[in-house]
């Protein structure tokens, strides 16, 4: 099966990133190379930079991107190495920087990977990269039951959380749960039937937060931020695609805190903490797909799109 992925808010990104020819870019999150493309038609001297854990990811983004191979190297790694691999590129600043944070259509319809829990014989995988030993069948079957409540509660934001986490622990003791469809069965159980019978697939918080723990997703973009826009040129642009409430919080909070981190009291007449501004929210509000794209691809429909532009004050 080939590494299929819709790009979400393709031309809106491109747009925000106001790429110039000759300047370098960062996808951090290559997937499938789409939004890689569009900014490599729009290179002449220029040069992207492309990062991805994910082996299939990898491959498919460079035959994806052939055309352009002169002008874009591609790493597989996390994007929280991004300041590590531009350096042993020999690069210190970049024109801009791209994150999408959802899980592509590819990892999602490809059972094995472990990402769905639309099929049944699924196994309880979801490593984004696979040289990673733990995977989420790890999580299920050894976190006690107030981790997997505090995860399911926190990343998840499931308010069945505590009975959810009850009825794996107490399932398991029978059997170790190894598949998608054993994993529903139990989750079931734990939530109401009038609930699910109009909250959505009774499995999908789930899941969310056991993919987010397994990953580290959060933690990882919440360390990364104010690294990516110290990375940026005067006018480069961060533009970060998020899926759920919880991503886009924390790139709200980073992008204001970057804008703003004075931590003097408010009756103070001058600031005196030192701290100075990096740049500016390019968007006050996230930019959120079109209806055409919302009707053409149903999985955007929880995208947002924040952009900071980073402005170097000699």
């Amino acid at each position: 099966m080939g590494f299929e992925h819709t790009s979400v808010l393709l031309q809106e990104t491109i747009e925000q990133l106001k790429i110039r020819p000759d300047g370098t870019y960062v996808d951090g999150t290559l997937g499938g190379g789409g939004h890689s493309l569009e900014i490599c038609k729009r290179l002449t001297t220029g040069r992207l930079i492309g990062i991805d854990q994910d082996a299939d990811a990898v491959a498919a983004a460079a035959e994806r991107l052939n055309d352009y191979k002169e002008k874009v190297t591609i790493v597989r790694s996390n994007y929280s190495e991004m300041a590590d691999v531009l350096k042993d590129l020999g690069i210190l600043r970049v024109d801009g920087i791209l994150l999408d944070l959802g899980v592509s259509s590819f990892q999602l319809d490809t059972p094995e990977r472990g990402f769905t829990y639309r099929d049944a014989d699924a196994p309880l995988d979801m490593r984004m990269d696979q040289r990673q030993t733990v995977t989420a069948g790890d999580i299920v079957n050894g976190y006690s039951e107030m981790e997997l409540f505090r995860i399911i509660r926190d990343y998840g934001e499931d308010r069945f959380a505590k009975n959810i986490a009850k009825h794996i622990v107490k399932a398991r003791e029978e059997k170790a749960i190894e598949t998608a469809g054993e994993l529903n069965a139990i989750i079931k159980c734990a939530i109401p039937m009038k609930v699910q019978k109009t909250g959505g697939h009774p499995s999908k918080r789930t899941y969310q937060a056991i993919r987010i723990e397994l990953n580290h997703e959060l933690e990882i973009l919440k360390e990364h931020l104010d690294e990516m826009i110290s990375l940026l040129n005067d006018g480069g642009r961060l533009c970060v695609i998020t899926f759920h409430s919880l991503e886009d919080r924390i790139v709200k909070s980073a992008f204001k805190k970057n804008e703003n981190p004075c931590t003097c009291p408010a009756t103070f007449p001058v600031c005196v903490c030192g701290n100075k501004s990096m740049g500016r929210m390019a968007v006050r509000k996230p930019i959120l797909p079109s209806e055409k794209e919302l009707q053409e691809n149903s999985r955007s429909k929880s995208a947002r799109l924040r952009v900071f532009e980073r402005t170097v004050k000699e």
